[in-house]
């Protein structure tokens, strides 16, 4: 399916990144509500797991630039670059996000400042996700110079991220009304995401050159779409089915859920890189 595979890193960078501005925004939102001393301490300990996935997207990112001295290098032209201001974004959202769980999880962190930074963590975690979008805003590869693009980062934020979310306040034993709403939330933007790729797949057919049409550039472009949406259902199923049987959703069931849609949105991302095509500065459509 074209070369979207061989860019791996980038995908595990993007997706795992996505998976955790979702998760940390439904957590720092549960934050700003009425909680407990022991629920805030708990909610506090389970979003260690959010740095963990995003540790391990940065070191899918150095995978990609081949060494820590060219991670270091990306940073070099910042607020001038778009790959260094996602570096530069997404590292800020990191360490903003580390310090607070650090100085949380110690008794060290007053509730005012911490509602403070989580704010601005927030905002952090926004600007990571922009970042990532601006990257692929390349004039002369107009399958990702599109609207498509954001779409596509963006529901992956709202699909997986809430379902992370509500796994991590699972895990934390957090319950509560507002729960309910994060799987509405995964459903509807699931359905965008699906609406999406039916018009994407009638836009590549405008797009091409003397050469090549964007739409040969992934012949299975169909049937993997199917896939992803198939991985999608199952994950969000196992989510949704307890929760429609008016039962909590087991942990176990919610760790399924996330590693069926993470497959999907791997699979979704590598058939974005796998549409990259250069067509100079004449595009014709």
């Amino acid at each position: 399916m074209g070369n979207g595979w061989q860019e791996w890193p980038l995908m595990v960078f993007t997706v795992l990144g996505q998976c955790v501005v979702g998760g940390f925004i439904v957590l720092a939102l549960a934050l700003f509500t009425r909680l407990t001393a022991q629920e805030r301490s708990r909610i506090h300990l389970a979003m260690f797991f959010l740095w963990v996935l995003m540790a391990i997207a940065f070191i899918a990112s150095v995978l990609h630039l081949g060494s820590p001295l060219r991670a270091l290098n990306s940073l070099n032209r910042l607020g001038a670059s778009p790959l260094s201001n996602e570096i530069g974004s997404g590292s800020l959202f990191f360490a903003l996000g580390g310090i607070y769980w650090l100085l949380a999880t110690l008794k060290k962190m007053p509730l005012a400042l911490g509602r403070v930074w989580l704010g601005l963590t927030l905002i952090a975690a926004l600007g990571f996700v922009y970042a990532m979008c601006r990257v692929y805003a390349i004039n002369t590869v107009p399958t990702w110079d599109n609207g498509f693009t954001a779409i596509s980062f963006i529901m992956t934020v709202l699909i997986a991220g809430p379902l992370l979310g509500y796994l991590l306040l699972r895990g934390a034993d957090i319950q509560g009304a507002a729960l309910r709403i994060l799987p509405a939330i995964s459903v509807l933007a699931l359905l965008i995401s699906l609406s999406a790729v039916i018009l994407q797949s009638s836009d590549l057919a405008t797009i091409h050159t003397s050469l090549q049409s964007a739409s040969t550039l992934i012949p299975d472009y169909a049937l993997l779409s199917v896939w992803r949406l198939l991985l999608l259902v199952l994950g969000l199923g196992c989510w949704l089915c307890p929760l429609i049987l008016r039962k909590r959703p087991a942990i176990a069931s919610l760790v399924l859920a996330f590693v069926l849609v993470f497959s999907g949105e791997m699979l979704g991302r590598a058939i974005f890189y796998g549409l990259h095509m250069t067509v100079g500065l004449a595009i014709a459509g």
